[in-house]
């Protein structure tokens, strides 16, 4: 069956398909969400429905795919190329690729299949609200940004959808605005994640500058986790404040302390919302973070 499904889709193909087709929901209900609000009429919650459930579904059959076809490997890992290099600067290149392998396959597995469970359940619980096209707008665009979160293949990718899950989790918690409580909660959920995120950055700073002094790259990639794990002896001086910095990032995106404080007000969103982004995915990005950069934090054992 797989030598049938890669004549006529490559496993890179596959890859880029799993943040992609959630990404193609999110614009599509988007569209016409806005297309609807603007003619003052109730779209089809029918297609609404088959568009931002399937799109999940696709992309966890998308991942049982690669899974079972790099299961076989002793080590299974896959990276996709680079689908366009974002920025260049003189001594900075930053591609867009995506990478799987152990860590991120399983965590694929886990954000494609209970996102599509909880897709299907919101098909009921939501199905009486008037933002129903706009709820369902913003669940598939939390995933295109949880997947590029764990398949990215370098720091940069995995920053933006660290900040991307951040703004749909305040538009997620605030999905009913007009109650003054509710659109509170999102604020605030979205400010504290904010400092968080300060600290991530100063960390990324602070390790992009260190690599750049010991010319740790010669093609200019040195956010990528390949880089930063052949270099980390380079780190070493400077890896206790690196590891605390993206770990003070950590504290709020997860709701650890002194960052917790957003996370008893975001249940003011719905219930559905708690169970995907609150429990699930997104307060697990700063586990996962860990994990990725586990080389660089067995280097700080403060």
């Amino acid at each position: 069956m797989l030598q049938a499904i890669f004549q006529h889709v490559s496993l890179q193909t596959l890859m880029w398909a799993i943040p992609g087709l959630p990404l193609l929901g999110a614009t599509v209900n988007g569209l016409r969400s806005l297309v609807n609000a603007r003619l003052h009429r109730h779209g089809s919650h029918f297609l609404t429905s088959l568009i931002a459930c399937g799109m999940p579904i696709l992309a966890f059959l998308a991942t049982v795919i690669c899974f079972v076809t790099l299961a076989g490997f002793p080590e299974a890992s896959a990276v996709t190329g680079a689908l366009f290099k974002w920025a260049v600067f003189k001594d900075l290149t930053i591609p867009v690729e995506l990478k799987l392998d152990q860590l991120s396959l399983i965590m694929t597995m886990v954000v494609t299949g209970v996102g599509s469970l909880i897709h299907i359940y919101s098909m009921g619980y939501m199905g009486h609200d008037e933002g129903y096209t706009r709820y369902f707008t913003y669940l598939n665009l939390f995933l295109f940004f949880m997947l590029m979160l764990v398949l990215g293949s370098n720091l940069i990718l995995l920053f933006v959808g660290w900040e991307g899950v951040g703004l749909c989790s305040y538009l997620l918690i605030g999905f009913w605005f007009e109650d003054p409580d509710k659109a509170a909660a999102g604020k605030k959920a979205f400010v504290v994640n904010r400092i968080g995120d300060a600290g991530f950055l100063l960390g990324m700073f602070l390790l992009y500058k260190t690599l750049v002094a010991a010319g740790g790259a010669a093609d200019g990639d040195y956010f990528s986790f390949e880089t930063i794990r052949l270099n980390a002896a380079t780190l070493i001086p400077v890896a206790t404040p690196i590891c605390l910095f993206l770990f003070l990032g950590a504290c709020g995106k997860s709701a650890q302390i002194p960052l917790y404080v957003w996370l008893p007000d975001a249940m003011a969103g719905p219930t559905p919302v708690s169970a995907l982004i609150h429990a699930a995915t997104m307060v697990t990005a700063g586990v996962y973070m860990v994990c990725r950069l586990s080389f660089l934090y067995t280097l700080a054992p403060f």
